[in-house]
């Protein structure tokens, strides 16, 4: 029922000028992300922001693992993915790929390590400074899988890294989590404390409303014309990739000699991935290939399952 999902899409509030000249289309999908960025700032208390700096060095670690580990793995296995019957099918894989990796780590995981008993401090520090740095980070990355992938998907991912992405991440991501954070500042904790069932139940609403838009664009050509060995090679992929990075956060935290609290939040930081923005970003910038769409969409399900069962193997189980 993909026909609701498209009347979002297509809500328009107009449009904002970059400084290098390019415009950005104010839409209902961009609002939505930017409010659910918002919600997730204003759940972060001051005093967990300075506890980040109690083990910096695991903190940057998690951080730059988050970002190397899925690249290393991707290039790794690029001349196994190569062998795939159709070049278009494997771009359009790279390109959701590329993404993905590129995104910030998701707000929900700091849900996933709370319910684990993880360390709250490193959990959000992971996510406060991905968020924050990732106006650099996400055009570094899609110029790599810009130089990973060709023809016109390549010169896409070097186009969006190159014109406008830093400005986007700023305006769609930065700005409202810092406003968030202000705002909880402002109001204290005993007022915000007051408003959050409220705004968790909007932010429920929002995720699946903007979820759902974005896969109206592409879901109904998957299943309007089936090809079912690429979705099982997209799923199949998506379930290898995040496997690996929820494996990366334990191995790291074997290394470091992290307690369970921290390897909670090493697991579920490197695990999960912000693929609202991505889906926004992709969606905007790259309406000719709907079908990138698809890795990320499989990704933000599997990496919830994942963490489900994480949370129910590695961390329920010993209580």
């Amino acid at each position: 029922m993909p026909g609701f999902g498209l009347l979002l899409r297509q809500c328009q509030l107009g449009q904002m000028q970059y400084f290098d000249g390019s415009k950005l289309t104010i839409s209902l999908p961009l609002l939505m992300l930017a409010f659910l960025l918002f919600n997730a700032g204003l759940g972060i208390r001051a005093r967990e922001i300075l506890g980040i700096l109690q083990r910096p060095t695991v903190l940057f670690v998690g951080f730059l693992a988050n970002m190397i580990v899925p690249i290393f793995l991707i290039v790794a296995l690029g001349g196994l993915m190569h062998l795939w019957h159709s070049s278009d099918e494997l771009q359009n894989l790279l390109v959701g790929l590329a993404l993905i990796v590129s995104m910030p780590i998701a707000g929900s995981s700091t849900a996933w390590s709370q319910n684990a008993n993880g360390n709250m401090s490193l959990s959000l520090g992971l996510v406060f400074l991905s968020t924050i740095l990732c106006p650099f980070t996400t055009p570094l990355v899609l110029h790599v899988f810009g130089n990973i992938t060709i023809g016109d998907y390549s010169e896409d991912l070097h186009e969006l890294a190159a014109q406008g992405t830093n400005a986007f991440m700023m305006l769609t991501v930065v700005m409202p989590a810092l406003l968030g954070i202000a705002v909880h500042f402002c109001l204290g904790e005993a007022r915000t404390a007051k408003v959050k069932p409220a705004l968790k139940l909007v932010n429920f609403i929002v995720l699946l409303l903007l979820n759902y838009s974005n896969a109206a664009t592409s879901l109904p050509q998957a299943f309007n014309k089936p090809d079912p060995d690429y979705l099982v090679f997209i799923f199949f992929t998506t379930l290898f990739l995040c496997a690996t990075a929820f494996g990366a956060g334990w191995l790291i935290a074997r290394l470091l000699k992290s307690d369970k609290g921290e390897q909670a939040a090493l697991m579920f930081g490197l695990g999960m991935n912000n693929n609202g923005t991505g889906l926004v970003l992709a969606a905007a910038a790259l309406a000719d290939h709907p079908a990138v769409l698809l890795p990320m969409i499989f990704y933000t399900l599997v990496q919830q399952i994942i963490a489900a069962i994480i949370d129910w193997k590695v961390f329920k189980s010993e209580h």
